[in-house]
């Protein structure tokens, strides 16, 4: 199963629409959004998939994005978010707040702990979990996201 992850497209509908095509055709099954989604517009972009976002320290507008992704079907997770998708337990947050981000990896507990903020891409292990940040969709040279393999736990950065 592959996973998209994406991050901090800060209402950028143009960048977020060009990745959104580029996913659809990797033909993922599921995207996670890692916060700094920044409009409502951003939402249907990846209707898609079954999506789940999370909120970022740039999203002030917290009721219309609620709305926005209840309205397309999709879950939101408010701050910190977790799924498990073919057998792996996946933690999404936006990493703004640095101790949970930091617990979280610590704990261990996840196979997967994916995250935003920084706009930087990168990806690195921590004991079981792999770490991984997509990159940014915003303010961001280059703009990227990420593509997961859960079956191998293989990720790569994809440019837009």
């Amino acid at each position: 199963m592959l996973l998209g992850v994406v991050s901090d497209t800060h209402g950028r509908v143009e960048t977020a629409r060009a990745a959104a095509r580029m996913l659809e055709s990797l033909e993922v099954a599921c995207v996670i959004h890692c916060g700094d989604v920044g409009s409502a517009e951003i939402v249907p972009l990846f209707s898609a998939w079954p999506a789940h976002f999370v909120f970022g320290n740039v999203d002030d507008d917290v009721r219309a994005l609620r709305a926005a992704i209840a309205a397309a079907g999709q879950t939101c997770h408010e701050r910190f978010g977790t799924l498990e998708l073919d057998g792996r337990r996946i933690a999404f947050l936006h990493s703004d707040d640095r101790r949970k981000f930091d617990e979280t990896v610590a704990s261990g507990q996840w196979d997967l702990v994916c995250y935003g903020h920084t706009h930087v891409a990168e990806q690195h292990r921590a004991g079981p979990t792999l770490v991984l940040n997509p990159g940014a969709l915003h303010r961001a040279r280059p703009h990227s996201f990420a593509v997961v393999d859960l079956k191998d736990m293989q990720a790569t950065h994809i440019e837009v």
